[in-house]
């Protein structure tokens, strides 16, 4: 058996490349796994966008297939945990970081990283989700726990046209939370009003550095961005709320003293959804087929072809790119 992927190489003579290859099952079969799966969608996440432009250390072992996501059937499972024929969903776990991804037709990977499609979603929607929208869900979780109610003011999310900011803001609109938009695009104003923001602010104002303790406006918030922004957003979280902060788009340094957390008692939750529990991942996924319209979900992506995944990254490094891209690792071109 060979099958089509996307191969990330990187050595002295060549350097960086990334290309589709044809790959053997044998090949595929070294990785450490247990559970064959038949890919059917994947998806272009910042992390995929950073391994395919080799734009951060993303990639830790060489030669490597890209993709944290995947939708897919079971070929086999030698656990015993799925049978054949069970549509699974792969979300993390190191992969296309230092395991094989599924931006193949192909994957080769653990049963215990895997959980079933829920039965709301066909697997083209759940990869219009993907990562992305499975993050959004663990961060609305936290701010449920938190118990930050709608009726305490309006829940700030940053990058807001991106991937976790469309579904964010969808997932708290179903929830009844008033939600304001922090984008840098103000020509997706029409596209964020569709998906529930109702108000609208200019990340730019988040950009540079702030006083530590600012004019509270937000019960809670949502953050991809990290650095001076992520600062400033909890330097304006209300008294005794809470952000939850899930990415680094702005960097890894965060230019803050104690003040909000002391003085304010905001809580900072970091959201990881690498190496989440199998129990955290089937709550966020059953609070997205809950309550995310399917019908909403063609406005947020849009479906690709295994060759246009690496346009795709250089455009979503660039922070030209809105919403989510779903990927058909069954179709080469287009």
């Amino acid at each position: 058996m060979s099958f089509n992927a996307i191969l990330l190489e990187k050595n002295e003579t060549s350097g960086f490349t990334a290309s589709i290859k044809v790959l053997s099952k044998e090949t595929l079969l070294q990785q450490q796994g247990d559970t064959l799966i038949k890919v059917q969608y994947s998806s272009i996440n910042y992390k995929d966008a950073l391994a395919l432009t080799n734009k951060g250390p993303v990639v830790r072992s060489w030669p490597m297939v890209p993709g944290i996501d995947g939708v897919g059937v079971v070929v086999k499972c030698d656990s015993g945990r799925y049978k054949t024929g069970d549509q699974v969903i792969l979300n993390g776990w190191g992969c296309g970081e230092n395991h094989w991804g599924c931006l193949g037709q192909y994957a080769y990977l653990q049963s215990g990283w895997l959980i079933p499609l829920p039965d709301k979603f066909t697997p083209q929607q759940a990869m219009a989700m993907g990562t992305a929208g499975y993050t959004a869900a663990l961060c609305v979780q936290r701010i449920i726990e938190h118990g930050v109610k709608p009726e305490q003011g309006s829940v700030l999310v940053t990058g807001a046209s991106g991937g976790v900011g469309s579904v964010a803001i969808a997932l708290l609109t179903k929830l009844g939370y008033q939600v304001t938009a922090a984008t840098s695009k103000t020509g997706e104003v029409n596209y964020l009003k569709q998906l529930g923001a109702v108000d609208f602010i200019d990340s730019q104002a988040f950009k540079g550095a702030g006083k530590p303790l600012q004019k509270e406006c937000w019960s809670a918030a949502i953050d991809v961005l990290g650095s001076h922004a992520l600062a400033n957003v909890c330097a304006q979280i209300n008294y005794g709320g809470i952000v939850a902060a899930c990415g680094l788009a702005q960097g890894l340094d965060f230019p803050t003293t104690v003040a909000p957390f002391i003085l304010r008692g905001v809580t900072l939750a970091g959201v990881d959804s690498v190496m989440a529990s199998y129990d955290k991942r089937l709550i966020a996924w059953n609070l997205l087929a809950k309550y995310i319209d399917s019908g909403l979900l063609n406005q947020i992506a849009k479906t690709i072809p295994l060759s246009e995944c690496m346009e795709v990254a250089n455009q979503m490094i660039a922070g030209r790119i809105k919403g989510r891209f779903i990927v058909d690792v069954n179709v080469s071109s287009e």
